[in-house]
């Protein structure tokens, strides 16, 4: 009973810090949003110079000109359409019409996404013009996939709830929200679901069969996982869910490799994905097998157990920057986007160079003693009869304490950190 009471506690620890992140991200968008601005407008209206709340059920904005008159008419997607999600997070698309209400252009007033995904979806100079010249109707009834919408390359899920957020906010009377796309399984779910498949087997077959596919596997997983789909289980991805809400319809192979990263280890104490499916944990362990011996570094007692505080102190960061809204890239503190090189930041890239190369001197070093995303799975695996309350689950408690802290005195933090009385 002291077992199950104690991975229950664990479970919850992580289901109160997600439940206080988007209670308070639902209070931000809805009530501490930011507002639109007449400058933002100016870019399609040059003559924009004030903005007046609509009454009607369409529920956005009249342009008006220095006179009071009308130029046009602007609305946004959000916080209407915020089942609609992306990658990790949702993105508020502004639809911009002149006075015959047709669209004159849509563009991006913020997003919870991955900033990489949506550059590429402003840049793309393309897919935003796809709905100008439409009148709200037509552009409220559109069929996307007959109408040649399709997602910008490297930035499907982001362009695509972009694509359908526009749509449903148009369809949209005052005070409705959007339903849930329908599920869709694409070729990225079907090839998530098959190495889930294959890690499983890899992690409970025989292990005659495990030691003899082992590095085929790693390499697979490396080659799939890393450098052609990128969908791995990151605190940004993390982050973004517990603000945004899980798209179970848009990527349910990615929901379902989640599931099974934080699940799997919780009920069997198998780290099904930290050993099987990462593949910057399966680099650093080929990293390993070409170093000789005499390479090989032993850290010290205290060295080990001071390194093992970072992935520690990197959670704290990401529930502050989750909690906050701090215009921090997640990504960043991670190797795995660098994995996807055309749109991998320098930090993600230095981090994933740093790890691979202290992994050839020390077995596993970035799963030792850098990752968060490992940190959290590891905090959540049983650990069989031995298993008794320890100093990481005090300070995931301390983790709670900061979320509870934060989402109470949310507004007077903002104050402080901006130095307002």
């Amino acid at each position: 009973m002291k077992q199950a009471a104690l991975q229950l506690y664990r479970l919850a620890v992580i289901a109160v810090i997600a439940w206080l992140i988007r209670d308070l991200a639902v209070r931000q968008r809805t009530h501490g949003d930011s507002p639109i601005a007449v400058d933002e407008v100016k870019k399609l209206l040059p003559d924009a110079a004030s903005l007046r709340p609509d009454s009607s059920e369409r529920d956005g904005l009249f342009v008006l000109d220095r006179q009071g008159r009308e130029l046009g008419y602007v609305v946004r997607t959000q916080p209407y359409c915020r089942d609609i999600i992306g990658y990790c997070g949702v993105t508020d698309a502004l639809v911009v019409l002149g006075p015959d209400w047709k669209i004159l252009g849509i563009t991006v007033h913020a997003s919870d996404d991955t900033k990489e995904h949506v550059h590429d979806v402003v840049t793309d100079r393309r897919f935003l013009k796809k709905w100008n010249g439409m009148t709200w109707d037509t552009a409220a009834g559109l069929d996307l996939k007959r109408a040649g919408i399709e997602g910008v390359s490297g930035a499907t899920m982001t362009s695509m709830a972009i694509a359908r957020g526009v749509k449903a906010r148009l369809q949209l009377s005052s005070g409705e929200i959007a339903a849930r796309p329908p599920l869709q399984f694409g070729w990225r779910d079907w090839g998530l679901l098959a190495v889930l498949a294959l890690g499983t087997v890899m992690a409970f077959g025989r292990p005659e069969w495990r030691q003899r596919w082992r590095r085929p596997f790693q390499v697979g997983i490396i080659i799939y996982v890393g450098f052609i789909s990128g969908d791995m289980v990151t605190q940004q991805l993390l982050a973004g869910w517990s603000r945004a809400g899980i798209p179970w319809s848009t990527a349910p192979g990615l929901v379902l490799l989640t599931v099974a990263a934080l699940l799997v280890p919780w009920a069997t104490r198998k780290p099904i994905y930290c050993h099987q499916l990462c593949p910057h944990g399966a680099a650093q362990e080929l990293i390993g097998k070409l170093r000789p011996a005499r390479l090989q570094v032993t850290l010290s007692a205290g060295v080990g157990r001071g390194l093992e505080f970072l992935p520690a102190g990197l959670l704290l960061l990401v529930v502050v920057v989750a909690m906050m809204a701090v215009p921090l890239d997640l990504a960043g503190i991670e190797p795995f986007d660098a994995y996807l090189v055309r749109t991998a930041g320098l930090a993600t890239i230095g981090v994933a160079l740093v790890g691979l190369v202290a992994s050839f001197f020390v077995p596993q070093a970035y799963c030792r003693f850098g990752c968060p995303t490992g940190a959290l799975l590891n905090f959540v695996r049983a650990r069989g009869p031995t298993d008794h309350f320890s100093r990481r689950d005090a300070a995931a408690l301390g983790l709670v304490a900061v979320a509870v802290l934060i989402n109470w005195q949310y507004v007077s933090l903002i104050h402080w950190v901006k130095g307002v009385p």
